[in-house]
């Protein structure tokens, strides 16, 4: 009995055009010439034919871009048929590093006065106060170890996800997103000195901007607990 040759490449038609899917356990030579015989069919070589998107999934390979412009030029030789996407399960180093950006707690210990500005990216942990007409803008979430008195601003670039809190939560305003929040025209005897505790703001279902006790972040955003359950 002969044995079935193992093959590398799948090929799948959609309603978005074609999905061919390579094995990433392959050489990328076996991977080429396996491409070219697949695709070596009338099918795919009508001029007549409507351009077809094809959409490369690569799994665990990774790709440089000689060889990624390799497989394109591949593709394109079948005259109704163009690269559209490829989607791999590897990142490259400049994605993970942007990838760390966002996801790290930036610390800073200082006070920012009226007037100035500190943003950063990921989460930013602040030890110290935000005073009036001072601003602190996060592409994450933002902890402050003091009293935030001035304007913080979470989830910078759209993250409606991100939360704020503060030892002390009296802001003249709260952004998270683009949902924004103002302290009232006499904010400053609205806020009473008294009775404070450590307070989180996030934004509900309803789009609004909603400050509770920080033991509910818990529950508010289980998602920021990662750390503690990846300690198994």
């Amino acid at each position: 009995m002969m044995e079935q040759k193992q093959q590398y490449v799948t090929i799948k038609g959609t309603k978005d055009g074609l999905t061919l899917h390579l094995d990433d356990t392959c050489s990328f030579q076996v991977l080429i010439a396996e491409i070219e015989e697949r695709l070596s069919t009338d099918l795919f070589e009508n001029n007549d034919s409507p351009l077809i998107a094809v959409h490369l999934q690569i799994g665990n390979r990774y790709l440089t871009n000689e060889q990624e412009e390799e497989i394109r030029d591949l593709v394109r030789k079948k005259n109704n048929l163009v690269v559209d996407t490829i989607n791999s399960n590897v990142v490259s180093r400049k994605q993970a590093l942007e990838w760390l950006k966002k996801e790290e707690i930036v610390p800073v210990c200082r006070m920012i006065r009226s007037g100035q500005v500190l943003q950063v990216k990921g989460d930013l942990l602040l030890i110290g106060d935000v005073n009036p007409g001072g601003t602190v803008i996060a592409d994450g979430n933002i902890f402050i170890m003091g009293a935030l008195r001035g304007t913080a601003h979470a989830g910078f670039f759209g993250n409606k996800e991100a939360i704020i809190a503060a030892s002390i939560m009296k802001p003249m305003q709260l952004r998270i997103s683009d949902t924004m929040n103002r302290a009232p025209d006499n904010y400053k005897e609205y806020y009473s000195e008294e009775g404070n505790e450590m307070e989180c703001a996030y934004v509900n279902k309803q789009d609004q901007i909603i400050v509770e006790r920080i033991q509910l972040l818990t529950h508010l955003r289980p998602s920021l607990t990662r750390l503690e359950r990846g300690m198994m």
